[in-house]
């Protein structure tokens, strides 16, 4: 029975990572891959493999993305994109006579290790990354690459020719004169949807030290799936504009040339004076209007709590949705007691945190507009579950 329950919770895992990277892993597809495995052999890749790549994956643009999740939660290892890994490693051994048969409960054995290092995986998405080791940190690190934080849509103000609308008169007559004067179907228009821009402010300050690398990894694949309306930047003495450093579909690459250009890392933090300038030289210009604007930071000011305040109220007159993640919100006991998060509290919609897998998780759902933000009034922090 335990068994079961572990290879249960270890599918729902997989499913939750794989629609984190932006597969349609709905709960619906991930009872039909349980279903199938009650036929089949829960402890043998390839038919684990099979499950779910005939459950979980809807068109063939999946299966790449699909063959990428099960090699990193079920191996560790990042499949490179556009090239399927194997489900199944196949050993050759050369046969030496009087050697014995292999041992089928050896064989077991293997899959259950198999099987429980993908519970580990499991367990480790929920792990604070303060506490990793090398081997967990490089685990989540790669977790995080394929991370799905692109934007939530919106609606342009650009018109494109559509089966439903607003009628099109030009676009009716043209049509009608290029028939030479037949009357042709009308013609219909509607609005455009965009991706709406994103707008990431991590804090690099000494503070954040033990969470400034996974936020700006989360901050590249924010960066790679959101294209050109994505902008990135760094915060603690000093405002550092990040986008063209990570803009390589290399994490590692990236993040190289991220630490290179953040000459403040690990100083202080004066988060009012950076987000003054942030909306003195962008926001007002434009980045800031009508975008997600995440800032990720524990809130330590070193400078005027007031003027936080004053530049997050002026923040929140700019952009669509304003969220803070604070990785010391997921710790017992966690009360919002610094002078700098408590100004910046009343305005902002959604406050999380960003101290582990899961948390970023919730995170990338948060940028993608895939839970509803509560708009009118400030947000407490007794409110939000944590991560």
């Amino acid at each position: 029975m335990d068994g079961e329950r572990d290879a249960t919770a270890t599918v729902v895992g997989f499913a939750r990572t794989l629609r984190a990277a932006g597969g349609p892993a709905d709960p619906e597809r991930v009872q039909a891959m349980l279903a199938a495995l009650d036929h089949l052999d829960v402890l043998d890749p390839v038919h684990v493999y099979w499950a779910g790549r005939l459950t979980l994956c809807a068109d063939p643009g999946d299966l790449p993305r699909y063959d990428r999740c099960f090699a990193a939660y079920f191996s560790g290892a990042t499949a490179r994109p556009g090239r399927r890994p194997p489900p199944a490693v196949v050993v050759h051994r050369t046969a030496v006579p009087g050697a014995r048969p292999p041992d089928p409960d050896g064989d077991r054995e293997a899959r259950e290790r198999a099987v429980a290092t993908a519970s580990d995986a499991e367990v480790l998405r929920h792990r604070d990354v303060d506490g990793l080791g090398p081997g967990g940190r490089a685990e989540v690190q790669r977790l995080i690459a394929l991370l799905d934080a692109s934007a939530e849509p919106r609606r342009s103000r650009r018109f494109a020719p559509a089966r439903a609308g607003r009628p099109d008169p030009a676009r009716t007559v043209r049509e009608t004169l290029r028939r030479g004067g037949e009357p042709s179907p009308p013609r219909y228009r509607a609005h455009r949807d965009r991706p709406r821009r994103v707008v990431l402010i991590v804090d690099v300050s000494g503070s954040m030290g033990p969470y400034a690398d996974a936020l700006l990894r989360f901050a590249h694949a924010a960066a790679r799936s959101g294209g050109r309306a994505t902008e990135v930047f760094s915060a603690g003495t000093r405002l550092t504009r990040l986008t063209r450093e990570l803009r390589s579909r290399d994490p590692d690459a990236a993040m190289a040339a991220a630490s290179a250009a953040i000459p403040d890392w690990s100083g202080g933090t004066r988060l009012g004076e950076e987000l003054k300038e942030f909306l003195d030289r962008f926001g007002q210009r434009g980045l800031a209007r009508g975008a997600v604007v995440v800032i990720a930071s524990d809130g330590w000011e070193r400078g005027d709590a007031r003027l936080l305040g004053e530049q997050m109220a002026r923040l929140r007159r700019l952009a669509h949705r304003v969220v803070w993640a604070n990785p010391h919100k997921a710790r017992p006991g966690y009360e919002p007691l610094t002078a700098g998060m408590a100004a910046a509290l009343p305005h902002v919609d959604d406050f999380t945190s960003g101290h582990s897998l899961a948390a970023l998780e919730d995170l990338a759902r948060l940028v993608g507009g895939r839970r509803a933000a509560r708009r009118g009034g400030p947000r407490t922090w007794k409110g939000d579950a944590d991560a």
